[in-house]
Order: structure tokens, then sequence, then C-alpha cells
């Protein structure tokens, strides 16, 4: 049997399993929704070759939790932190890291709990969430210094937006192909899996006991909307592809017009990752970091502290 038709065998198993616990054993059903939700995909090796030659880079570590999470560090001046999504990792930003070192950056990229060179999360091995994500951007700046930028990507500008809520500083912040909308993701699950609304409704219970708080308050257009309202935000670049399977582009549009003074730019034909090495796209980043007026604006960097 070819693997193809093992993988939709698994699947046509998988959707009948949840249709039959929607009715016989919703909260068996729930409990198998959320490991789906919170399981990381598996990337394999040769999907994170590096792609770019990268100087020598200084190892760095920040506790958190009593985990560690471990990245890389290059070059000095302002630092710009690269953020990678769910499932990513550090350097899957790394055609970033040369042209920030040229224009006077330091950087440093990172993994997140429970991916790449970091410690297991919270919740164990192959898991995360939106929080440990915002604490782990928030754990490194504590410890290696205050953020001139963020470079983001997919969830990890959901949790950028997140961090910034509850007390990240930074100067400028570049959203690619931003994660958004986590409700809409719930209901392509539903769609994907063909579980029904007692599922459902077990799972946002258990997702509210395990996060603290319902899925709705994660939006990110919500919570900049919030912010808005408490305080100036940095200035955002955000740029997403029209094409982008994972992330609508829409997302990018909704951010861009609730963010005062946000530029968007959309791209065609780079898809959710790709957009990550696209020589324009680096360009037009690194260029939006390193003005002459946001470089000077560096001189008294804003100042991040992780709570007590």
């Amino acid at each position: 049997m070819s693997s193809k038709k093992s993988t939709n065998g698994r699947f046509i198993l998988l959707r009948a399993t949840f249709r039959a616990l929607e009715y016989a054993a919703p909260s068996v059903g729930a409990r198998m929704l959320d490991r789906a939700w919170f399981r990381l995909p598996v990337v394999p090796e040769h999907v994170q070759r590096l792609r770019v030659e990268l100087p020598p880079g200084t190892p760095v570590e920040a506790a958190l939790n009593g985990r560690t999470v471990r990245g890389t560090a290059w070059g000095s001046g302002p630092t710009v932190y690269l953020f990678h999504g769910w499932g990513g990792w550090a350097l899957q930003l790394a055609a970033f890291v040369p042209p920030l070192l040229e224009s006077g950056f330091r950087v440093i990229a990172f993994d997140v709990p429970s991916h790449g060179a970091s410690d297991p999360g919270e919740f164990g091995p192959g898991t995360s969430t939106m929080p440990e994500f915002a604490d782990a951007l928030r754990a490194m700046i504590a410890a290696h210094g205050p953020a001139y930028g963020v470079v983001a990507h997919s969830f990890g500008a959901a949790a950028t937006t997140l961090a910034l809520a509850e007390g990240l500083s930074a100067r400028r912040v570049v959203y690619l192909s931003a994660a958004t909308d986590f409700a809409t993701a719930l209901g392509h699950f539903r769609r994907m899996l063909g579980f029904g609304p007692r599922i459902e409704r077990r799972f946002r219970r258990r997702f509210i006991r395990r996060i603290g708080r319902p899925l709705e308050t994660f939006e990110v257009v919500r919570i900049i909307d919030e912010l808005v309202e408490e305080r100036d935000l940095p200035s955002l670049l955000a740029i997403h592809d029209r094409g982008d399977a994972e992330t609508p582009y829409t997302g990018s549009e909704q951010i861009a017009k609730v963010w005062p003074g946000a530029r968007l730019e959309l791209t065609a034909g780079l898809g959710h990752n790709r957009i990550l090495r696209d020589p324009l796209v680096v360009l037009s980043v690194t260029d939006f970091l390193s003005t002459d007026q946001a470089v000077a604006a560096a001189a008294e960097p804003a100042r991040e502290t992780m709570p007590g």
C-alpha cells in the first residue's frame, strides 16, 4: 500500500471516530481534540536545513519556569529578535540575519519550548501554547536586553501581540504571515475532523481549564483594539502572501486597519513559508528596521522585564 493511500485511510478512520464520539462519548472526543490542538507538527530534518551562510554566533539561554529557552546571538548594536511560529525553529528566519548584521543590529534567534534546542514545554514534549510562546519571547528579552525590533512569523506574530499586551516594549515590529483568528481555526478543525457542537463545547471548557481564558480572547485584532486604548504601539510592518493557505492574508489586512500607522505589504506566489527567504521581503524588512530615524531612536532603548 502506498504511503498516500495509508495516510488517506487513517484520516478517513479519524473522521469516522470523531463523528461516532460526537454522539457516543463527546468527552472522549474533546480529549482527542485537545491533544490534536496543542500538538506540534513534526518537521523533517531536511526541511530544517540551513539555506543561508551565517557567521559564527554565540549561544544564549533564558530561564522560563524551570525550563531553558535556547538560541543564538550575532553582532552588536540594537537587538532584533527573530521569533518563529508554531512548529517552526530559530533558523527558519536565518535569511534576515546577514542583512540585519550589515545594518548594525545585534540579532537573536531562539527556539520556543518544545521546539528545536529548547527544553520541552509546560505540558510536555511536542506541545506548546500561545502564552508559552509569549513568555519565551519576554524571557529572552529580559535575559539579553531590550528589543529594538521583533520579526515574528505566523503564530509568533500572534504571540508577539499577546506579549505586547503583557508589557513587552519594542521600537519596531514586523509580522510575516500573521496568524490572527483562532476561533476560525477551530472551525477549520471542525470541518476537517467532522465533529460537532457537543465535542466543541467540551473542548472549549478544557481549553479554559488548561489556559485560564477563553479561546476568543486570543484573537489578535481584539487584543490590538484593547492595546490601542491603553498606550502607543510600536511601528508595524505586516507582510502577507495573498496565496497563503495556512493563515489568510485578510488577517493582516485587519491588523493594519486597527494598528495605528501600520504598513501592509501583500505578496504573490510566496505562500506561508517561502516569504521568510524571499530577497525582496528580506530587503523590505531590513529597510523598515534600519531607517536612520529608527536607529537613532534606539539610543534610548525601551525596557522589558519579566514579572516577579
